[in-house]
């Protein structure tokens, strides 16, 4: 089984390139963030006319998450149990939605950005991510044999070699100890990072901003993580990061990511 994930951006102004990709690396489950569409608005027929099912999230004109699988799309859930919304008054956020395919729960995640350290958004953020990660422990304590991926945008550097350069980051989001800390809860509760033991090193990245070249210059970060249990982790075969899909005009600021399992 193949299962990518990837920030598209606006899946209306880059459906073409979704369907392009699944053809291209023959992915039997796409996981996408940052949709921007509402569930009536999703350009479904021609992912449909390829055998996929799709599952999608999508409130309003921001965030957005879907399922796209070719393998079963069963026990669609969007959103996880204690799920925190933000503002005042709270308001409910496209950014979760969980799908059994092929025998493995796979979740697509967008991880609240944070804005800046001081922000109540940052609060947010850690608050969505230690509910997740108690949701997370949940469901491997209920069953130690469960297979369960949990795929998408972080928006956490992990390491000081996920990002093309940490001087120019320092007190910034994304790399802040408590948000490395958040990340690293999901390693310790018993969720391997399944892509990098093939795609490690530095200058390996999965965003890049449209600010000043940072592509081309791979001045970039490394945000975007298939996180698996044991079940899944022991049936990894290979990964790797489609930087080509970061190429070319109307391109997402995002590479997919791509893990295969046995």
């Amino acid at each position: 089984m193949r299962i990518a994930t990837w920030n598209v951006n606006s899946v209306r102004s880059r459906i073409d390139r979704v369907e392009a990709f699944v053809a291209r690396h023959d992915v039997d489950v796409l996981v996408l963030q940052e949709t921007k569409a509402r569930d009536d608005q999703w350009p479904l027929m021609g992912l449909q006319a390829m055998g996929y099912e799709v599952a999608t999230h999508g409130l309003n004109q921001w965030n957005g998450v879907a399922v796209v699988s070719r393998v079963g799309l069963e026990d669609v859930e969007p959103g996880f149990p204690g799920m925190p919304g933000f503002g005042d008054p709270v308001a409910p956020e496209a950014r979760a939605i969980g799908a059994t395919c092929g025998g493995v729960r796979v979740w697509s995640l967008y991880v609240p950005n944070g804005r800046k350290v001081d922000d109540p958004h940052m609060t947010y953020k850690l608050e969505w991510l230690a509910a997740l990660r108690t949701q997370a422990t949940q469901w491997l304590a209920d069953d130690p044999d469960a297979a369960v991926v949990l795929a998408g945008d972080w928006n956490v550097v992990p390491t000081d070699d996920d990002v093309w350069d940490i001087e120019q980051f320092r007190n910034s989001t994304h790399v802040t100890p408590a948000e490395r800390a958040a990340f690293a809860a999901f390693i310790e509760a018993g969720y391997a990072d399944l892509a990098r033991p093939h795609t490690s090193g530095p200058g390996t990245f999965t965003y890049w901003d449209y600010y000043r070249q940072r592509f081309e210059r791979n001045r970039g970060m490394r945000i975007d993580f298939l996180l698996g249990t044991p079940a899944v982790e022991q049936r990894v075969t290979g990964a790797f990061v489609d930087r080509d899909e970061r190429a070319g005009t109307g391109a997402s600021d995002h590479a997919p990511v791509i893990v295969d399992l046995r």
